[in-house]
């Protein structure tokens, strides 16, 4: 049958499709536009999943917030022009609005891919959107925080790059916002991994403590004064990564604990800091 110049255009601009693609799906469902438009679909997935081995270290990090509760997503592409398109900007930002208003807070990636959002899930919206591209794409991160009793504060960089959600808990007035805010920045600088010394991961102190047993060795100091040594740089480490224990980086005179301890009641219970391209 022959397809309409119109018909083309209108698939085109329900799908994002190109213009050929349109066409040829068109003629495969005899003019069936519902049809075509599932055809384009199903051949973008497939397309995206081909695509799944190339490096997507590309993308943006996309953040929205309200003073309770917030969300961040980073969308991944191969390429810095995919991701300054008006396309691929929209969809993160309609995914970090679909986690704000709809995704429960602690949403893992796994069950945030398979949330519905116009009909289809996530996964889908970032398949299709690969197959339109021609580049592979992942959705690589998504946090969701909030809290009844503090607030969300937030940070982007202006690359689009980085990003930070903070949750603060025990005040939710002007001066705690005004914190949350402020640590957040601090944490896109300063990259700290927990929030206290104590929160930091076990593993994480025994691959710390390994390495500096191997410097000790290879420095040749004597056997008696090692375990102190290593104690010594495992402390600085701990003290050097762990949030409250920092300086702020606006403000070395000062910790990040020392800023809390200003805001009766506040007590940061967790943050997320996304960078593209980062493991």
């Amino acid at each position: 049958m022959t397809i309409s110049t119109k018909d083309i255009a209108e698939l085109r601009v329900r799908t994002g499709a190109g213009m050929m693609d349109c066409k040829k799906a068109l003629e495969e469902a005899n003019g069936d536009m519902s049809l075509a438009g599932e055809l384009l679909r199903k051949k973008g997935i497939a397309k995206a999943e081909k695509r799944a081995g190339r490096d997507a270290s590309q993308g943006l990090v996309i953040i929205e917030t309200v003073s309770s509760k917030g969300a961040m997503i980073e969308l991944n592409c191969e390429t810095d022009f995919v991701a300054r398109t008006e396309g691929f900007q929209m969809l993160a930002q309609r995914l970090a609005s679909h986690a704000l208003e709809s995704s429960p807070v602690g949403v893992s990636l796994d069950g945030f891919l398979q949330e519905t959002l116009g009909g289809k899930s996530i996964d889908q919206w970032v398949k299709e959107a690969s197959g339109r591209t021609g580049e592979a794409m992942t959705l690589k991160r998504v946090a969701t925080f909030g809290t009844p009793t503090g607030v969300v504060g937030a940070y982007r960089h202006h690359n689009l790059q980085v990003g930070v959600l903070v949750e603060l808990v025990g005040s939710a007035d002007d001066a705690a916002m005004t914190l949350a805010a402020e640590i957040a920045l601090h944490i896109a600088s300063a990259d700290p991994i927990a929030v206290s010394t104590a929160d930091i991961p076990e593993e994480l102190l025994a691959r710390e403590r390994r390495i500096a047993e191997e410097q000790v060795a290879l420095e040749g100091k004597p056997e008696a004064i090692r375990a102190k040594i290593v104690a010594g740089k495992l402390q600085k480490f701990a003290s050097e990564r762990a949030l409250v224990e920092q300086p702020f980086v606006k403000d070395e005179s000062i910790t990040i604990g020392q800023m809390i301890a200003k805001v009766p009641g506040a007590k940061v219970s967790r943050f997320a800091r996304f960078k593209v391209g980062e493991v």
